[in-house]
């Protein structure tokens, strides 16, 4: 429905925006643990009696943002870093500094309506990954391995990750890398696919990428600090929170943030992207396990 709404603004229509009578828009990107975090925020508002309608697989944040800012949807399970950059690229904040991420953050968006909540400790970042026979083959540990061996692989990842600062772009301004070439892959299921087939050499997953707990893969380590911190963190609408009571809706996402963590985050992407479980169902199994809601 955002979509649809986000596209008649775009060519002079005049509908109007969802109102907050038919609850609370809780968005999410096109990506499997954005879902899950969407679904994990939504269930938590809806047990302190918070109506929502979900907007999940909205899109990609250059979708996702601009339907925030026009009211198309309340809330949406941002990366500190990245929405950072998204902001104010310009800002010179130490990206290494979740604290002082938000809080630029923050002010970089309080003029669009928007509000920052608590971050969580689980980050998540773009990362290298090859399979362990091509790591011990090549000898990789790090990125900056890669230098010498890239002309001669293929890196596969996500179809903006050309144009991204925190992906090739980055890539090639920090570590002077230069693939033979790139494969657009749709989703972090694709790379993982094309990376066992050896259809890539090189694959960009998230470094929360459920995968990523067993023994298949290696995660190259970011030697050069070019990942920013990523730390999740809700972004709300401000008037949602005066609309719809700060306390109940503020309470409700922080607690989450104050539990949700990196290993946990993994695990539940285990769960959701490698044993194919429900995420809806995860979401709510892991409330549970928090004490965040009854059974």
């Amino acid at each position: 429905g955002a979509v649809v709404l986000l596209a008649a603004c775009g060519t002079g229509g005049r509908e109007p925006p969802p109102t907050l009578a038919e609850g609370v828009a809780v968005a999410s990107f096109n990506f499997a643990e954005s879902r899950l975090v969407a679904e994990i925020y939504a269930q938590a508002l809806e047990d302190e009696g918070v109506r929502v309608r979900r907007e999940l697989d909205l899109g990609p944040r250059e979708l996702v943002v601009p339907a925030l800012r026009q009211g198309l949807v309340d809330i949406v399970p941002e990366y500190l870093g990245t929405a950072m950059t998204a902001a104010a690229p310009s800002d010179t904040v130490d990206r290494s500094d979740p604290a002082a991420v938000s809080r630029a953050l923050a002010d970089a968006v309080e003029p669009w309506g928007l509000r920052v909540l608590r971050h969580a400790d689980a980050q998540n970042q773009n990362g290298l990954v090859v399979t362990r026979p091509t790591a011990e083959r090549l000898g990789l540990r790090t990125t900056s391995d890669l230098g010498p061996r890239a002309p001669t692989l293929t890196l596969g990842g996500p179809p903006e990750c050309p144009s991204r600062r925190y992906c090739l772009e980055g890539l090639t301004d920090v570590y002077g890398l230069r693939f033979a070439s790139f494969v657009p892959l749709a989703g972090q299921s694709y790379v993982r696919q094309a990376l066992e087939d050896d259809v890539i050499d090189v694959g960009v997953l998230f470094t929360t990428d459920g995968a990523l707990a067993g023994d298949d893969l290696v995660l190259l380590d970011d030697d050069r600090r070019l990942q920013p911190a990523e730390n999740l963190v809700p972004i709300v609408r401000s008037d949602v929170l005066e609309a719809a009571g700060q306390q109940r809706v503020a309470g409700a996402l922080d607690e989450v943030s104050e539990r949700l963590t990196t290993a946990n985050l993994r695990f539940l992407n285990w769960r959701v992207s490698v044993a194919g479980n429900d995420p809806a169902t995860e979401a709510r199994g892991w409330l549970i396990r928090q004490g965040l809601t009854e059974r």
